[in-house]
């Protein structure tokens, strides 16, 4: 799940250290993390727009007749949406024509109403327009977000920017604690209530206002740039290590509910609201997992972090189908710690590609990472559903997803490997 934000390796103006520090050490400047702070509750807020109609896919479904492939649209809308929106707000550089303040607050007006589109819409395809919409929309929050938080931090960016990724998933796991609490209420409550949040994430985001003390160059996307990008071999190990990365998660946040919801009622323990909150601590679980992912990554490299995350993340895809019989708290576990581990690498690969790419097309690089990234979460995300249909069980449907990590793991243990890999995380690999 990273993201293009731009050049994290600009050579910006940035500003004198602190009276007392050291040279090219990160100035003492308290206000950091208080941005940081808003900035992380900002995307909470917002990114629950993200998933709030996979929340309620069951009652969807009813009132729309929706099949399996169908509703895969309902979470591939926005995946489809956000690319389309990311990679156009890339070309034109969006993000440096428009004030981030303004950018990020306008953008979630326009994903709360795109949302609320759902409280009103006559039938499916108004709905799938109002979800293509809506990523579109959060193509204007995300990846803004992040380069605005890089602006802050130099050293600890590993950190900082794994906190803004934990906060997106809090934020998307969010309409799945709503459905819980909500379950004896209309399921419009999902939907009123993320648009509500995501037009306070505008606003708390216009009270942070302005750029850190490390400022970037332009960084914008170049088709003429491509040549360079895809003959740059540790640029593109790292791109495949996050292409893999992304063909596990999106699927399995976006169809773990139906998984629940199947395994609980093959344990006789299903409800509504019970398989809701299982999937909103499993998918919330991954919060833990970035930060964790940002701390090992700024002390122990960005390779180490990725492989380790890949492969807890992928042996808990490979076993989730062997606890479906319980028991319940074995089942639990399992999902848990693949919820962490799934997500908790997701930074970093944005990260290193700052780190391996020629300055002059980083902006290139990070849009072909993201819009290549998230085309193979719309192909995941449909195929998922039609995997457990021809099955006739969700039991063994994630399994499709492991092929995802093999390959990122292969990527980064060959990253880990090239001379260039000394440039990631100030030389740890």
């Amino acid at each position: 799940m990273a993201t293009s934000h731009g050049s994290l390796n600009g050579t910006g103006n940035g500003s004198a250290p602190a009276a007392g520090g050291k040279a090219g050490l990160e100035p003492a400047d308290p206000h950091r993390w208080r941005v940081l702070a808003l900035t992380c509750l900002s995307v909470v807020f917002a990114l629950t727009t993200w998933f709030s109609a996979t929340a309620i896919i069951p009652e969807l479904t009813r009132v729309y007749g929706l099949s399996a492939a169908q509703s895969a649209w309902l979470t591939n809308g926005v995946q489809i949406g956000f690319v389309l929106g990311a990679v156009t707000a890339s070309f034109v550089n969006l993000p440096d024509l428009v004030p981030i303040a303004r950018l990020v607050a306008l953008s979630a007006t326009l994903a709360a109403l795109a949302n609320a589109v759902l409280l009103v819409a006559p039938d499916a395809s108004v709905v799938i327009a109002a979800r293509i919409l809506t990523g579109i929309a959060l193509a204007g929050v995300y990846p803004p977000v992040m380069k605005f938080i890089s602006t802050w931090f130099k050293r600890g960016r590993g950190f900082a920017l794994g906190a803004v990724i934990g906060a997106l998933t809090l934020g998307s796991a969010t309409p799945h604690l709503v459905r819980a609490l909500t379950s004896g209420i209309d399921w419009r409550a999902v939907v009123i209530a993320s648009s509500l949040m995501t037009l306070f994430a505008g606003l708390v985001f216009l009270s942070i206002a302005k750029d850190g003390p490390y400022p970037f160059s332009k960084a914008v996307f170049s088709p003429r740039q491509l040549g360079a990008v895809l003959k740059n071999k540790p640029l593109m190990l790292a791109n495949l290590g996050y292409f893999g990365h992304m063909w596990e998660l999106y699927a399995f946040w976006g169809w773990f509910l139906a998984f629940s919801t199947a395994a609980m009622e093959h344990q006789g323990i299903a409800t509504v609201p019970g398989a809701s909150l299982v999937t909103f601590s499993v998918v919330a679980a991954g919060t833990a997992g970035c930060l964790l992912g940002g701390v090992l990554s700024d002390r122990i490299g960005r390779c180490a972090t990725t492989i380790l995350m890949l492969v807890v993340s992928g042996l808990s895809a490979a076993l989730i189908g062997f606890t479906f019989d319980g028991p319940f708290w074995l089942f639990l576990l399992v999902a848990i710690v693949w919820g962490i581990f799934v997500v908790g690498d997701s930074a970093q690969f944005s990260a290193a590609v700052t780190e391996v790419s020629d300055p002059r097309y980083v902006g290139t690089a990070l849009t072909l990472q993201m819009g290549i990234g998230f085309a193979l979460t719309v192909v995941a995300i449909a195929v998922t559903p039609l995997v457990a249909e021809a099955l006739g069980s969700w039991r063994w449907t994630f399994l499709i997803l492991l092929p995802g990590p093999a390959i990122g793991i292969l990527a980064m243990l060959a990253l880990r490997r090239h001379p260039e890999a000394e440039k990631l995380a100030g030389g740890l690999r």
